[in-house]
């Protein structure tokens, strides 16, 4: 089958380079244009279009997908499959309606649950044990389309975002090429989706990452690990913001008993220690093993203890 890819990061990436590798034919794909990063503001091209020129492939890179140039140019292809992967603009009805077959998306969630921007992340937010993947057909609804094919994954307790989303690329992209392999013709299996059933994943804000202390261990656990690697999460010492890179639930009952004369209150440090900085949540406390100092760089917190004499009855603010 001809294949027009869409998409532009890493997770894409991995989809590509296996439709590549297991034969697929690739007319050509469509990116985002590139960005200007750093210090410097050089260009910076997306993983997408690396692949594309590595391979000799036709990139596209619209700032819109409603131009009719790139419309043109989309239907001269005359594609059987358009395969979006994390690109980032919506398809639009006129482009929806160009390849012969249809066009399909690589979602990351079990649909119906977690529709839209962010569904790793919000996954891990509200504390879940198992996700998966989706491939749909799609349609103008985001996101609503009839399910072609699914594959579960676990959600590992330690396991962040960043973690889950690569092992996800993964698990992804051999179930659409074991979809693409097992139809060749284009006679795909569709279920549609529970509407009853929807749950939604909007995108993440920075304010998301402010941690309140008052709330559970766990919960704060889950924030730590669900907003990596963007927004991240802070709280403030002395002031001045702190990110926490890594935590875990701590053994809290033998710190509290270590420390019964300090009567800790949520965000209160009750014990420094080489594993890191145990600070009191609602219910527990968790165990901080990584952190960024404002304008600083990413440390152990048994370093960042030493260097800001951080001791027990220390109170880190929301």
């Amino acid at each position: 089958m001809k294949i027009i890819f869409f998409g532009s990061d890493d997770f894409a990436a991995v989809h590509l380079e296996h439709l590549l590798t297991y034969g697929h034919e690739v007319l050509g794909c469509v990116t985002g244009p590139d960005k200007p990063q750093g210090r410097g503001m050089k260009l910076s091209v997306s993983p997408i279009k690396q692949i594309a020129s590595q391979r000799q492939i036709p990139c596209l890179q619209p700032l819109s997908l409603k131009d009719s140039g790139i419309i043109d140019v989309l239907k001269s292809y005359e594609a059987d499959i358009f395969v979006v992967v994390a690109y980032g603009q919506l398809l639009t009805r006129e482009i929806l309606g160009l390849p012969k077959m249809l066009c399909m998306n690589v979602h990351g969630s079990l649909l119906p649950k977690y529709r839209g921007a962010a569904p790793v992340n919000w996954a891990i937010l509200n504390g879940e044990k198992e996700t998966g993947v989706t491939v749909q057909k799609m349609v103008l609804a985001l996101d609503a389309g009839d399910i072609i094919a699914q594959e579960k994954m676990r959600i590992d307790d330690d396991e962040d975002a960043t973690q889950l989303r690569k092992r996800m690329a993964l698990v992804g992209a051999k179930l659409l090429v074991k979809v693409l392999d097992k139809r060749p013709l284009g006679q795909f299996s569709l279920s549609p989706q529970d509407e009853t059933r929807v749950t939604w994943a909007p995108k993440l804000t920075k304010e998301m990452g402010k941690i309140d202390w008052k709330k559970p261990a766990r919960s704060i656990i889950n924030q730590v690990r669900g907003l990596q690697p963007w927004p991240g999460v802070y709280t403030f010492y002395n002031g001045k913001m702190l990110k926490i890179i890594q935590a875990l639930i701590g053994d809290s009952a033998l710190f509290f008993i270590k420390n019964r004369a300090l009567s800790p209150i949520p965000g209160q440090v009750i014990n420094v220690s080489k594993n890191g900085i145990h600070v009191a949540c609602s219910d527990k406390a968790i165990l901080i093993k990584e952190v960024q100092p404002e304008a600083g760089k990413v440390m152990s917190s048994n370093s960042f203890a030493s260097g800001y004499k951080i001791l027990p009855g220390d109170l880190l603010s929301s």
